[in-house]
């Protein structure tokens, strides 16, 4: 696909050095080969040569960086820099505090690889992070949340998939590429959440995506056909996220509450929204909650035939995406090229 080659081709140039926490896993282990004697970017690889072994991967890994946690000169550090980001930190299950002292938190980073990878970021021994291909989203965001911390200005940490066309190109996206947002991590936003993700979704889509956002916030209502205040209210979340979004970014092309049909299809949008600049025109969508979102981006690439790249975490201090468990290869790379270009 073009775009991934642009991508690809974007990274090579940034030359960023990028860690990869799940050196059991065979998809983590071949990527990391690829990405490397590709030239996309430089790779930390965290596993023990029984994890590699474990993994069943015979891949090349000359010049991948391998650090075995057991064996890396720099545990001391990165236990050193877990414990001062969690001292006074209470353990809600023992009532005691996470870590008594430097040793517990080394004894605990030996172990957990996901937040070895998230010190190595955080000392500024890498560039980006990369996890979550046997690991869940909640395993993979934790240690970014307790160590890398959010960026300033970001009350809100979200995700959201770059979502590129088939071959074939889609008629209603003419550019190819659209954004969905957020449908891994913020499981019923509220109003004000939803419009940190639509504004943080629409950045993603114009500095990774390379599109001029038009951001629709969906509903199974447009502008006040449905209502649902009865069960969950949505209706009305949506509507004042929209107006929160215009009021934060003023100068974003953002308009809701939409339908899909009403956000993608000109006549449609026509119809339904007489007026407004996005409608009919979206490339940046905005699910009411994770279940629309989560189910609408695997429709998209499953029946659609649609590339999904990420989930794209938005909001960090520094860069850490998540990936599908669901994931190959070929995601793992594009992935990693897109958090080469956040850093």
């Amino acid at each position: 696909m073009a775009f991934v080659d642009e991508l690809l081709k974007k990274a090579k140039a940034a030359n960023k050095t990028i860690v990869l926490c799940e050196g059991e896993d065979k998809r983590v282990v071949e990527a990391a080969s690829k990405i490397v004697k590709d030239g996309i970017a430089k790779i930390i690889l965290i596993a023990s040569d029984e994890d590699i072994k474990k993994s069943g991967s015979t891949a090349d890994l000359s010049g991948v960086t391998i650090v075995d946690p057991a064996k890396d000169a720099n545990a001391d550090k990165y236990a050193e820099i877990l414990f001062k980001a969690r001292e006074g930190k209470i353990n809600k299950k023992t009532g005691q505090a996470e870590y008594a002292d430097v040793a517990a938190a080394k004894e605990y980073i030996l172990k957990d690889h996901t937040m070895y990878g998230a010190l190595i970021l955080k000392a500024g021994d890498a560039d980006g992070f990369v996890s979550g291909a046997c690991h869940s989203t909640a395993n993979t965001l934790r240690p970014g949340l307790q160590v890398i911390k959010t960026a300033p200005g970001f009350k809100t940490v979200s995700s959201c998939f770059i979502m590129v066309a088939p071959e074939c190109g889609n008629k209603y996206v003419p550019e190819g590429v659209a954004v969905f947002g957020d449908c891994a991590i913020n499981i019923e936003p509220s109003a004000e959440e939803l419009a940190d993700i639509a504004i943080a979704s629409a950045d993603t889509a114009k500095k990774i995506g390379g599109i001029e956002p038009r951001v629709a916030m969906l509903s199974f209502s447009t502008k006040g056909s449905g209502n649902d205040a009865k069960f969950y209210d949505t209706v009305t979340k949506v509507q004042k996220a929209t107006e929160l979004a215009k009021e934060a970014a003023p100068d974003l092309a953002l308009d809701g509450e939409f339908q899909f049909d009403a956000a993608v299809a000109p006549e449609v949008g026509e119809l339904k929204a007489p007026g407004s600049k996005v409608a009919g025109h979206a490339n940046t969508f905005i699910f009411p909650n994770i279940n629309a979102g989560n189910i609408g981006y695997k429709i998209c690439q499953r029946m659609g035939g649609w590339m999904a790249i990420g989930p794209v975490c938005q909001g960090f201090a520094k860069p850490l995406n998540d990936l599908s468990r669901g994931c190959n290869v070929e995601d793992i790379i594009a992935t990693v090229a897109v958090t080469a270009l956040q850093a």
